[in-house]
């Protein structure tokens, strides 16, 4: 299966110089764990509902905080025709929970969780094996 068959394609942006109050209340309003953050049509990082609380909240950060200051730039991802079982294995290698979703232009398209995964019938067990592991790209 495909990664374009399972991912969610309708995603919410965050912009860099938005604080991380605007952020957080996109990812209430979307129900989501996370938000592509992207300036100039190019993604250049991740904001997750734990980077605004460990890189902002413990840190006496407020919300006027911007984006930029918190989020994390080492963007993992994959492309939209990459198979699932390819992905999930890097996703599990990475310890990453989701991943951002590009065409071969570079450009968002989507993005891949467990939970895409699961829901495709695909199985998710290498990706969570492995991102469950302490440690990571968000590891504080």
């Amino acid at each position: 299966m495909k990664v374009s068959e399972a991912m969610t394609n309708d995603v919410r942006i965050a912009d860099p110089d938005e604080t991380i109050e605007q952020a957080a209340r996109t990812l209430a309003e979307i129900d989501a764990g996370a938000l592509p953050v992207g300036k100039d049509d190019r993604l250049v990082g991740m904001i997750t509902d734990r980077d605004i609380a460990i890189r902002a909240i413990a840190e006496g950060k407020g919300p006027e905080t911007k984006v930029r200051e918190v989020m994390t730039p080492d963007i993992r991802y994959c492309f939209d025709d990459q198979e699932i079982d390819e992905v999930q294995k890097n996703m599990g290698d990475n310890r990453v929970r989701r991943m951002a979703v590009l065409n071969h232009d570079k450009r968002l398209v989507g993005i891949l969780s467990f939970a895409d995964i699961a829901l495709s019938g695909a199985r998710a067990d290498q990706a969570l094996k492995g991102a469950s592991q302490p440690g990571g790209p968000h590891a504080q």
